[in-house]
């Protein structure tokens, strides 16, 4: 997520936010540093979204997460981490898998602390693919998985792959299997609400606001960010179609850029997780904002806290929820 806000700040000055996997047979599990892993297995080797192969003498039981999302992704398959990079952060914006207080936080995603993080003494570091100068230090003392993060070519694929991965990594594989499908259930079953209240291929948007003087900037979930990914599976259409970034889906726009957005069936949702509601209360006198369709309409939607939309199966499912409740409630 790093090179997303890094992206993002350089254009509008803010300062906010295929893998393969080689089968891995369990054997009966046993307490480990994390009390999740088992013991008994034996090697393990996956390849990175390097292309690299990790090869561990058995499933990692004592992980460092340095990203929201695979950290979302351990506490999901059971497996909760040694250490993890902003951990107050993860509590504000992710609750889909709450952290366990034996948690230590090793700093900042944009800037971990490899000192914290060598002196838990894990048995593999997991992070993004947008600091390979992080990943080469790290691994000169501890073996280290790159996910990809995100992919708008297709993130939802990107996020499968990236539980698989990360699941025969931890020896958790059949705990994937079972996120995966109980995801892929929601999504079939929201869209069948969705269809039976008359909302198929409804168009909706997405984004984030920042607040800075008194200029507001707004970041939008475009084709290919996950979050789009999920809604358009549901049967929904993203009516955002402005410029995005390959790799996140995202743009970045105005209040006057959302201007163009006339389709009185719209329905806009927004994140606002840390409290900071710049959509309800920064523009609440903007005459702008106040003239859009969906606005007049009362078609504004704040998600509710802790919906992580750069997440795992979990967030991705609360965010279908979201979306199937506001449009069929």
């Amino acid at each position: 997520m790093r090179s997303a806000l890094t992206a993002i700040a350089a254009i509008v000055v803010l300062a906010a936010c295929g893998t393969t996997e080689a089968p891995v047979t369990e054997s009966a599990p046993s307490e480990g540093a994390s009390g999740t892993a088992s013991a008994a297995a034996g090697p393990v080797t996956v390849t990175d979204s390097r292309g690299k192969q990790v090869t561990l003498d058995r499933p990692a039981t004592k992980v460092v997460s340095l990203e929201w999302g695979e950290t979302e992704m351990l506490a999901a398959l059971g497996v909760m981490p040694v250490g993890a990079a902003d951990v107050k952060g993860y509590a504000t914006w992710v609750t889909a898998a709450k952290l366990d207080s034996s948690v230590q936080d090793v700093g900042t995603r944009q800037e971990p602390s490899v000192d914290s993080i060598s002196a838990l003494q894990p048995d593999l570091v997991i992070m993004e693919s947008d600091d390979a100068a992080l990943a080469e230090q790290l691994e000169k003392f501890v073996p280290v998985l790159v996910a990809k993060g995100s992919d708008a070519s297709d993130n939802l694929k990107r996020m499968r792959d990236d539980l698989n991965m990360i699941a025969t990594a931890v020896g958790k594989t059949d705990e994937a299997g079972k996120l995966l499908t109980a995801f892929d259930a929601a999504l079939a079953d929201g869209k069948q609400r969705l269809a039976a209240a008359g909302a198929a291929g409804k168009p909706f948007i997405m984004a984030d606001g920042w607040k800075q003087g008194s200029t507001i900037s707004v970041r939008l979930f475009g084709k290919g960010a996950l979050v789009s990914d999920v809604a358009e599976q549901l049967g929904l259409k993203n009516a955002w179609t402005g410029e995005v970034d390959d790799e996140w889906g995202l743009g970045s726009t105005d209040v006057e850029g959302l201007s163009g957005l006339k389709d009185p069936d719209i329905r806009f949702f927004y994140n606002a997780s840390d409290g900071t509601d710049v959509f309800a209360d920064g523009l609440k006198n903007n005459a702008i904002w106040k003239s859009l369709p969906f606005v007049e309409k009362q078609q504004v939607t704040k998600l509710p806290d802790g919906i992580w939309t750069f997440g795992g199966p979990l967030s991705s499912q609360q965010y279908a929820d979201a979306l199937v409740k506001a449009f069929t409630g």
